[in-house]
């Protein structure tokens, strides 16, 4: 959470999960109704409604974020996003579709907050060159199981 901007107020969290970090992010400030959870997973999805039954919980797909976001409700940029899909395990298309809908909807200044369990970025650096990007290794979470990594993932200055 150390990594969202101070004045974050509109908050997108990607593959959710058990909803580890939507608790996190709830419990940092986040209003419920700001917060947008974009789940795959069905299972997971319904799991996350009962949890968290005043957040906006989406069963829908990353590479839908702009829809998503636009059915939420989200009528300005959001202010940050915060993932923990598995970008390593996914095919170079389906990771630059989910860039491409993230950066769409993310405010200018804004970063995705990836967190992964390689110590380098999980996407490759001719990828992050044709979107325009950069990612930088923010922190290391020693103590997770197994140990991760956090990269912040920016547009490029011009």
């Amino acid at each position: 959470m150390r990594q969202l901007p101070e004045d974050a107020r509109c908050v997108v969290e990607l593959g959710a999960g058990t909803g580890v970090f939507t608790r996190a992010l709830l419990d940092h400030g986040i209003a419920p109704r700001e917060l947008v959870v974009v789940e795959l997973n069905k299972e997971l999805h319904a799991l996350l409604c009962g949890r968290f039954p005043d957040a906006l919980i989406v069963n829908g797909d990353a590479r839908d974020l702009r829809s998503i976001v636009q059915r939420a409700g989200v009528s300005h940029s959001v202010d940050a996003v915060v993932s923990g899909l598995g970008f390593l395990t996914m095919p170079r298309e389906i990771q630059k579709q989910i860039l491409e809908a993230v950066f769409a909807v993310l405010g200018d200044g804004r970063s995705l907050i990836q967190f992964t369990y390689a110590p380098t970025s999980p996407i490759a650096a001719d990828l992050l060159d044709e979107l325009g990007l950069t990612a930088s290794r923010v922190a290391f979470a020693p103590l997770n199981l197994p140990p991760a990594f956090v990269f912040r993932l920016s547009r490029r200055m011009a």
